[in-house]
């Protein structure tokens, strides 16, 4: 993100690009349930927030801060294959995940509408 974008959303802008990649990861896992040796990953959001939010964070910020807060997802339900993906409990991260995104558009979507409302004044 550029600096004016970053500074007039604020979290917001980073914290929708984070839930994206979480959506990305939870969703490779589904993909992934029936591959053997598969091993689940999770994103630890709030750790990738606060790097990427940091200071020192730099130009690559973002992405760097994702990677480092991946992590294996320890398997609830041990399988013969080595496959860490349990069906079910992946649903119910991704649902969750999803109104965590959605929540995250709306503040954007709200900070770009008082934008636009002072822009155009209506």
């Amino acid at each position: 993100m550029t600096e004016p974008t970053s500074s007039f959303l604020g979290i917001h802008g980073t914290a929708l690009a984070l839930r994206e990649q979480r959506l990305q990861l939870l969703a490779t896992n589904m993909a992934n349930a029936d591959t053997p040796g598969y091993k689940a990953q999770d994103l630890d959001f709030n750790r990738a927030l606060n790097a990427a939010m940091a200071p020192t964070a730099g130009v690559d910020g973002l992405h760097g801060a994702a990677q480092a807060s991946r992590f294996e997802r320890a398997s609830s339900q041990p399988s013969l294959d080595g496959n860490t993906v349990d069906g079910e409990r992946e649903q119910a991260t991704f649902a969750q995940a999803t109104l965590e995104y959605r929540a995250s558009l709306s503040f954007v979507e709200s900070k770009v509408r008082s934008m636009l409302t002072a822009i155009t004044g209506q």
